[in-house]
């Protein structure tokens, strides 16, 4: 269907029109611009990726709603990203979607199980699409936090994991936390009404979906805050690594410096030494220097330094 037949429908039906674009072209956008009277600042930020979640409100009644998607990748360790910018407005909602981690299909079956509320109109929709995305981050705080109990686990075990991973591993939770975070204010402004006209009824979902959004929120904060410790743990396992092997080649150098010592001491050529002329004075040497290496030895090994 053609953007300006679904434009004239809406102005002609009394139902409404749900317009949904996967990665579309500047040429593609400007033409549903023109069909649907869109402002360009939000179909220049449709076009754009990595936007924070926001609502805003333009002429004509159209509200412009960014939505940040997220999925976990087993194979990877990772959270693919994507997005989607919704246009709503009289008669219409127009959905445009960026990057893998989009898919909408099961918000279409969830209205479809729920045909009262599309007597809503487009706001319906925007809740079936927000519901969708954010049951779509709980398998994604999962998938994270089995990632952070496995380096957990490596940590305290007293082995250290590698801080490369920690450190990637904090990252996709910040990436995380920078989707679901910024959402949390457009949530409630649409739940308490202030954003769209929606009717008690509806704003019983939108509240369900708020308090799930707040969930999640708080689980990705304690994930971070779990891995700054888990790092912290981590270093100081490195350091204390560090200082053992610091302290093995400490004792070790000082085992040596000491018959290394009596070694030089009697190399010197001194005329008045009494004792080079003694019959076992090489034998006495020999053993003085191998009993102050041994003494020495059993020294560093009761401190547990070897």
């Amino acid at each position: 269907m053609a953007p300006e037949e679904a434009a004239a429908i809406c102005k002609q039906d009394p139902g409404f029109v749900w317009l949904g674009m996967v990665e579309p072209s500047p040429a593609e956008l400007e033409h549903v611009q023109d069909a649907f009277g869109l402002h360009e600042l939000a179909v220049e930020d449709a076009q754009s990726f990595h936007l924070r979640p926001k609502v805003e409100t333009y002429e004509g009644g159209i509200t412009f709603v960014v939505l940040r998607t997220a999925r976990y990748v087993d194979e990877l360790e990772e959270v693919e990203f994507g997005e989607v910018s919704i246009f709503i407005g009289p008669g219409f909602i127009i959905t445009v979607r960026q990057g893998v981690a989009s898919d909408l299909h099961e918000s279409r079956l969830r209205l479809e199980h729920h045909p009262k509320l599309l007597e809503e109109g487009p706001s319906s929709v925007l809740w079936a699409i927000l519901d969708k995305i954010v049951d779509d981050y709980a398998p994604v705080v999962e998938g994270l936090e089995r990632d952070i109990e496995e380096v957990e686990q490596t940590v305290f075990s007293g082995a250290h994991a590698p801080t490369q991973r920690i450190y990637l591993l904090r990252r996709e939770v910040t990436d995380f936390y920078r989707a679901v975070h910024p959402l949390l204010g457009p949530a409630a402004a649409i739940t308490q009404g202030g954003v769209l006209a929606i009717s008690p009824g509806l704003r019983q979902y939108f509240r369900d979906v708020d308090d799930h959004l707040k969930l999640v929120n708080e689980e990705i904060v304690a994930q971070r805050d779990l891995l700054t410790t888990i790092l912290q743990a981590n270093l100081a396992v490195v350091s204390a690594e560090q200082n053992e092997v610091v302290r093995r080649i400490s004792a070790w150098a000082a085992i040596i410096t000491v018959p290394t010592f009596i070694a030089s001491f009697y190399g010197m050529n001194f005329d008045h030494m009494p004792e080079l002329h003694w019959r076992f004075s090489y034998p006495a040497v020999v053993v003085l220097m191998v009993v102050a290496g041994v003494v020495l030895w059993r020294g560093f090994k009761r401190a547990r330094w070897l």
